[in-house]
Formats: structure tokens, C-alpha cells, sequence
């Protein structure tokens, strides 16, 4: 039977750092299968399949942010219910986030499909990748069901205190997709289309044991009248939900906007770029872990009407995370350019470009995670506490710093500005959730004394 894990007592840093371990690890290996797919294409294929995997990446982001959003604010709702111990209302919760994923499911495909191609071409993308690019997004477009199906799943999980099944489901995936990898695009040579759909099969894979963890825990077990559409908590859902789905996807606007700067400097700076963000995408991870656990824990001491706890959670999951950043920063300057090498292969001068722009990225980004690692951690303890309009307006401070600076910084230093727009785009919204996150609870604790 999965376990649920009850956060509204104990030690906070215990608590938060517990149930993010288990996170940064099923993370990793998330990246893990993402960074393999990279190397395999980039040493597999070569420098031109690389940049076009590289030029499909924004839109994958933009849809899969979405879709992210969406389901991470359902399981807001879900975690408040299940910190007030409410079992009737958990339960339909959990029914009506199933109910209302499924119309998602549909929506999405449709619109990621008819947009692929147009979006692409809008996008500037090189004459010579964008037909590789088109074919991957295409098949990874398809399986937007499966990746519904796993955030809303690994979500639930989440918000139950449970983050070591999605864990376990995330090491399965990256294994398979690493061993798929392997055989369709080294020994059956399909190229990118190998790559994408070694990524599917993988997704159903983990979808299928957070499934099979979720019907073995009895306190969620709907029954029959729990199906039946309640449209007040439909919304609530959506209403928190939206919001963190446009957060997500206005970010990923702005780097859309970011890919079609990049893509104006040529495929070897796209090849060069979309390797650096592969290996900062492990950078990020322990900070994504860190404030998805917060969320959780700040979701369920609201429900108890803990506030106190919160303030606490919250000093101590910055301190934890400011001092991983620090170290992940020292060992980016010592090992980054060596693991960069990993993802090319081909003519020593291409290969050399190629490995100079990712590592010149990276380092810019590594000097910076503090404020990334901060901006996470407000933002989930702002989202956990129900407020996910915030965070949206967030989203907004980065595209707008983002566009700015990418557009003036590029003018301005060339493709050297690019390396300092994503940096600036954190710093904005970090500043802004901070403010947004300290007001915040002042009220919730003004109001608390109110009420006694």
C-alpha cells in the first residue's frame, strides 16, 4: 500500500527535506533520460539533428508547462483538504481533477498538432533542422494523454506526502528510455523519431506505477456518488490551476521569443545552447524538488491553520537551498566543460564552437542559481498557501525581463547577451514573489487573530 505522509508536524526541515530527496532523485533521472536523448542525438545523429531536437525544446516546454501547471494546481486543492483531514472532500477533489484532466487530455492534443509546424516556421528555425524538429514535437506531441495522465497521477501522490512512488516511477522511465534510445536510434538508426518515441513508451511507464500506487491507498477510494460532476469544485480547481498553467506558459512564451533570437545566430549556437540547457536542466532540479516540497507542506499547515509552521518551512528550505546551489555552482566551474564534451561529436572545430557557447551559458546560469533556488521557493509557498495568482504575475515579470533583455542585450553584445537574459528574468520575478510572499502571510496572520 502507498503511504501519505501528514506535514503539519514534526520538524519542518526534516519533513521538507525528506520528502525532497526522493523528489530531486526522480528528477534527476527525469532530466536523466532528457540528457541521454541529447547525447545519443547529438553523437548518434550529429550537430544538426542536436540543434534541431534543441529548436523543438520551447514548444515542448510551452505545452508540458501547461499542462504541468494545471495539474499542480489541482493538487493544491487536494493537499489543503487533506491537511484539514476532510476524507469527503479529498475524495471529490481527486474525482473531479480526474474528470476535468480527461477534457484536457483532448483539448491539448488537438491544438499542440495544429500548431507545431506554423509555430516552428514563426520561430525562425534553421532551414536545416526544422523538419527534424517538426517530426520529434509531432511524436511527442502525441503522447500528451500519457504526460496528462502522469502529472495529474505524480501530482496526487505529491500532494499526499508521497514523493517516493513518483520517484520509483521516474528511475523505471529512465531506464527504459535510456536502453530505447540505445537500440532505436544506435542499432535500428530511426534518428530523432527513435528518440521521441523511446520518450512515450518511457512516460507510460511511469504513468503506470503511480496508477497501481494510487488504488492501494484506501482513503482515496471514490465512490459512485464521488464521480458526479460538482461544478463548484471544478472551478476551484481551475481557479487554481489556470493560473499556475499561464505562469507557465508565458515563461515559456519568453522563451520562444528566446529560441527565436537564438535561432538568428545560427544552428551551431542553437546546438550550443540546447546542450548547456540540458545540463542546467539537472542544475535546477534540487531547487524545483526543494519548493515543490514546500508547496506540499505549505498546502497542508494552511488546511491545519498552521501559519507559524509555514514561516518556519519556509527559512529553513531557503537555507537548505541556497547551500545546494553553492555547491552545484563550484562543481559546474570544475566539471561543466567535461560533461559538455559528452554531447558532440564530429570535426574538432564544430564540435569546439559547440562545446565553447554551452559552457559560457552554463557558467553565467551556475553563478546565479541562489536567486533561482529563492525564486522557487516563494513561488511554491505562495502556490501551497492558494494564492497562484501571484506567481502568475511572476510569470509575466519574467517574459517581460526576459524579451527585454534577450532583444536589447543581443543588439547590444551580440549572442554573449543571450547568456545573461534568462539570469535577469529571475531576478525580476524573485523580487516580486518575495514582497508578495511576506505581505502574504502578514494578512493570514492578521486575519487568524481576527477570528480568536
Amino acid at each position: 500500500m502507498a503511504t501519505v505522509k501528514d506535514m503539519t508536524t514534526g520538524n519542518p526541515t526534516k519533513l521538507i527535506v525528506g520528502f525532497a530527496i526522493p523528489m530531486i532523485f526522480g528528477n534527476l533521472f527525469q532530466q536523466l533520460y532528457s540528457m541521454v536523448d541529447s547525447i545519443v542525438v547529438g553523437r548518434g545523429v550529429g550537430v544538426e539533428a542536436l540543434a534541431s531536437v534543441g529548436a523543438a525544446s520551447y514548444l515542448d516546454w510551452l505545452v508540458l508547462g501547461i499542462l504541468m501547471g494545471i495539474t499542480q494546481g489541482f493538487s493544491i486543492l487536494i493537499s489543503q483538504r487533506f491537511g484539514a483531514g476532510d476524507a469527503m472532500g479529498l475524495r471529490k477533489a481527486l474525482t473531479m481533477a480526474v474528470l476535468s484532466a480527461l477534457g484536457l487530455m483532448v483539448v491539448m492534443s488537438v491544438i499542440a498538432q495544429l500548431l507545431t509546424r506554423p509555430l516552428l516556421e514563426l520561430l525562425r528555425t534553421p532551414e536545416n533542422t526544422i523538419d527534424g524538429a517538426c517530426l520529434y514535437i509531432r511524436i511527442i506531441f502525441a503522447g500528451i494523454p500519457i504526460i496528462v495522465a502522469y502529472n495529474l497521477l505524480s501530482a496526487i501522490l505529491r500532494a499526499l506526502g508521497n514523493s517516493r512512488t513518483p520517484l520509483i516511477a521516474m528511475i523505471i522511465a529512465a531506464l527504459i528510455n535510456v536502453a530505447l534510445d540505445l537500440l532505436f536510434v544506435m542499432q535500428l538508426g530511426w534518428g530523432i523519431a527513435g528518440v521521441a518515441i523511446a520518450t512515450v513508451i518511457a512516460q507510460v511507464c511511469s504513468c503506470l506505477v503511480c496508477l497501481k500506487a494510487l488504488l492501494g491507498i484506501d482513503l482515496i477510494r471514490p465512490e459512485k456518488q464521488d464521480w458526479k460532476p460538482d461544478f463548484k469544485v471544478i472551478g476551484d480547481l481551475f481557479r487554481l490551476g489556470i493560473p499556475v498553467a499561464f505562469q507557465n506558459g508565458i515563461i515559456a512564451a519568453g522563451g520562444l521569443i528566446m529560441q527565436y533570437v537564438i535561432n538568428g545566430f545560427g544552428f551551431i549556437f542553437v546546438a550550443g545552447i540546447t546542450a548547456g540547457n540540458k545540463l542546467y536542466g539537472l542544475l535546477e532540479q534540487a531547487g524545483v524538488s526543494v519548493g515543490n516540497a514546500v508547496a506540499t507542506y505549505a498546502g497542508q499547515n494552511l488546511g491545519a491553520g498552521k501559519l507559524k509552521r509555514i514561516r518556519l518551512g519556509v527559512r529553513r528550505a531557503s537555507m537548505v537551498s541556497i547551500g545546494i546551489s553553492l555547491v552545484i555552482m563550484a562543481l559546474m566551474f570544475l566539471l561543466g566543460r567535461a560533461i559538455m564534451m559528452l554531447y558532440v561529436s564530429g570535426d574538432a572545430a564544430t564540435t569546439g564552437q559547440v562545446v565553447d557557447v554551452g559552457v559560457q551559458y552554463l557558467r553565467v546560469m551556475s553563478i546565479m542559481l541562489p536567486i533561482l533556488y529563492m525564486l522557487f521557493i516563494y513561488r511554491s509557498a505562495l502556490q501551497g498557501m492558494g494564492n497562484t495568482v501571484i506567481p502568475m504575475y511572476s510569470g509575466i515579470v519574467e517574459l517581460i525581463m526576459r524579451v527585454c533583455m534577450a532583444l536589447l542585450l543581443s543588439y547590444w553584445l551580440g549572442q554573449n547577451g543571450i547568456y545573461f537574459a534568462e539570469v535577469s528574468a529571475w531576478l525580476g520575478a524573485e523580487v516580486l514573489l518575495m514582497i508578495s510572499y511576506y505581505r502574504s502571510m502578514r494578512k493570514l496572520e492578521d486575519k487568524a487573530c481576527l477570528d480568536t
